[in-house]
């Protein structure tokens, strides 16, 4: 049985998500029990938080340890490494001549008039970029070879440098893997201990600085994803949780540890990813054909576009730079990623985002987060700068007395005391000064919206928004109404959807290779396909269900786009649709479109899912449970009005006017003035706005 394969679907399955502040973990029973669990993070051993909270919901459910039969996670803790830049010693080994390709990079600036930005330092230092003295040619010539002799020595070296991790990029290597294949496994030889890297292992693909840089991120947080992942399943094992760990994937799919220790690249948008995926299957039960996932933490806001039940799977995107990402003519500011990931904006709001003044007057929110440790003012926990949250609790929005379920205490004098410094350099009350703080994260958050919608051909205002994460349905509505999305709907435990994600999200493996004959050898191009589907169906199992897809480009381009093979024999009828797609997506993406002699393709790709035994359905259809009494709070908008405070369970229906707050134990959504809500058969809640 292969090792990402969960065999035993009918005991009890456990999701746990790492956040900035909150760590969230949902168990689902055999008999479709579902019990959440929210607790703040605790860095910098996130995994003992992990393991905590997955012991102590085991215990909530009153479920044995040994009961669990997946332990499901998504953790940010590849992109912490990378965002503090607290990776270890990393070298890079490169053919002689080709030592500067990282800095020299590509000609891209994230900001064309500042004159005062610079190119973010490459993970691995010039003194520990070494050559050797081989080359590979375009055609896959050795001329010469790398000598064992000269790789002895320069082992040698590097053990002398202290280095920890090896990335291995020799130039056109993905033409033959071998022969790099063969020097890393010297280096492993001569380096016990040393974490090294083959580029064609995690990127085997053209473009030696993308290739170079993907190699070089994977091993500098490999030693740390490979010892986080230890401890944390030795700590699992110690409290007798000794199912399979999976870890999910930038892509939006589960795999196995250890495959994740060996190329962590592939995680470093683990946690978002879960969330999107969740979108995904509500998305497809429901029937939405257009989707923006919005998803708001304690850090930062995402989003991300659904469309036909599928999200955007982007080929690469960029890490560091303060922000994971990579769109347009905003790339390079971080770090190059060639792996699959799905394409999530993000933007610093969210509900730990500090707000200040700036020297000339102006009011900002982030990016910088007070996270868990101090946390906002109003957590009581030393924390003394004003975050959003302190501004929420301020207006009314959250509750003064706690919040998750009663295990994080809400001190609303700490808020105003935070706030109170700000509300005088802007010559307002708190109130007001907390009222504008909501509105500039609201004006930043639609940037990310944009981002993946009107920047890639599409009108948010033909889409439904999904609102989730623990600060997300607060600012949904008043994020919607902005970008002119009529319906914005909140599901069930929006606090741990990404927790939910992890539950109902399928096994996956991918596998890619360059491919420059064309489409004339139809059958040479089907052989290849065969053999790549042939490999994932050896990792994942027969069941698996495998999708193919073509990165493709016109002649000249740079960029491609990925295109997915129909189901079907290889023939040259299913190839003209196939050419036909991408057409009709470039025509979408770029607004014109070229004929199919000027079609070429750059990759194949292949994309195996073992399904999950779990349904989304299985959740959110379960009956709610009571809400506390309904009451009534002075909350600001415009102006200072009295709100009902309500449960998800005493929403009918029938739609009713806002405002309105609706109060759920991990999260609450806040229904402005001129909305409508209702809650539908689902348990969602849905909220509206009138065309006007």
């Amino acid at each position: 049985m292969p090792p990402s394969h969960d065999p035993r679907p009918a005991g009890w399955r456990v999701g746990a998500d790492i956040g900035g502040t909150f760590t969230d973990v949902i168990a689902l029973g055999p008999g479709g029990e579902v019990v959440p669990m929210k607790v703040l993070s605790t860095p910098p051993d996130y995994g003992a938080g992990v393991v905590a909270a997955t012991t102590g919901v085991l215990a909530l459910a009153g479920a044995r340890p040994e009961a669990v039969v997946a332990m499901l996670h998504g953790t940010t803790v590849a992109t912490n490494a990378i965002l503090s830049m607290n990776g270890v010693r990393t070298a890079v080994v490169t053919t002689r001549g080709f030592r500067d390709v990282l800095e020299i990079g590509r000609l891209r600036r994230p900001v064309l008039y500042d004159l005062s930005w610079s190119k973010p330092e490459p993970l691995a230092r010039r003194r520990h970029r070494y050559e050797l003295g081989q080359r590979i040619t375009a055609d896959g010539r050795l001329a010469p070879p790398a000598g064992e002799e000269e790789i002895r020595t320069l082992a040698a070296r590097l053990r002398a440098d202290g280095i920890e991790a090896v990335a291995v990029c020799l130039l056109n290597s993905y033409v033959r893997p071998d022969e790099e294949r063969r020097v890393a496994e010297l280096l492993r030889a001569e380096l016990p201990g040393v974490y090294v890297t083959a580029s064609v292992d995690v990127s085997p693909q053209p473009h030696e600085f993308e290739r170079m840089s993907t190699a070089t991120v994977n091993a500098y947080v490999g030693p740390t994803v490979h010892g986080y992942l230890t401890r944390l399943e030795a700590g699992l094992r110690a409290e007798r949780v000794s199912a399979p760990l999976l870890v999910m994937q930038s892509s939006g799919g589960l795999l196995d540890a250890a495959s994740v220790g060996q190329r962590p690249v592939q995680i470093i948008e683990s946690g978002p990813a879960a969330g999107v995926t969740a979108v995904q299957k509500l998305a497809q039960l429901i029937g939405l054909s257009t989707v923006v996932a919005f998803d708001m933490g304690g850090t930062t806001a995402k989003a991300s576009l659904i469309e036909h039940g599928e999200p955007f799977v982007s080929a690469d995107y960029e890490v560091g730079g303060g922000m994971n990402g990579a769109r347009g003519l905003s790339s390079g500011a971080g770090y190059p990623v060639r792996a699959p990931s799905i394409d999530i904006a993000e933007v610093g709001s969210g509900g730990g985002s500090i707000i200040s003044v700036d020297a000339a007057g102006a009011l900002h929110v982030g990016p910088v987060s007070a996270g868990s440790r101090p946390g906002p003012a109003c957590y009581g926990q030393g924390g003394e700068l004003p975050t959003l949250t302190d501004a929420n609790v301020t207006l009314g929005y959250l509750s003064p007395d706690a919040l998750a379920g009663g295990r994080v205490a809400i001190h609303p004098q700490l808020a105003v005391k935070a706030l109170s410094p700000v509300a005088e350099r802007l010559g307002d009350d708190v109130a007001g000064t907390a009222r504008g703080a909501y509105q500039v994260a609201v004006s930043s958050m639609t940037t990310a919206v944009k981002a993946v919608t009107s920047e890639r051909g599409r009108d948010p205002r033909e889409a439904t928004m999904v609102a989730f994460g623990g600060a997300g349905p607060l600012y949904a509505a008043a994020l919607a109404r902005e970008l002119g999305i009529s319906t914005v709907i909140v599901p069930v435990y929006p606090g741990l959807f990404s927790s939910l994600g992890l539950l109902v999200a399928d096994t996956e493996r991918q596998e890619l290779t360059p491919y420059r004959p064309g489409f004339a050898d139809v059958g040479a191009l089907a052989a290849e396909f065969a053999r790549l589907s042939d490999k994932v169906r050896d990792d994942l199992g027969a069941d698996a269900v495998v999708d193919r897809l073509l990165d493709m480009r016109y002649r000249g381009q740079r960029f491609e786009l990925r295109i997915r093979v129909p189901d079907g024999d290889l023939t040259e009828d299913l190839l003209a649709e196939t050419r036909a797609r991408f057409h009709a997506e470039h025509q979408r993406t770029y607004g014109r479109a070229g004929m199919d002699e000027l079609v070429e393709l750059v990759n194949l790709r292949v994309r195996g899912r073992l399904p999950t035994p779990v349904s989304i359905a299985d959740v959110l259809s379960l009956p709610l449970a009571a809400g506390a009494e309904p009451a009534t709070r002075e909350c600001r908008f415009a102006e200072t009005v009295p709100t009902p405070v309500v449960g998800r369970s005493d929403l009918g229906p029938e739609p009713v006017e806002g405002p309105m707050v609706i109060e759920d134990m991990d999260a609450t959504t806040l229904v402005p003035p001129g909305a409508r809500v209702h809650r539908d058969r689902l348990n969602n809640i849905v909220i509206t706005w009138s065309a006007s």
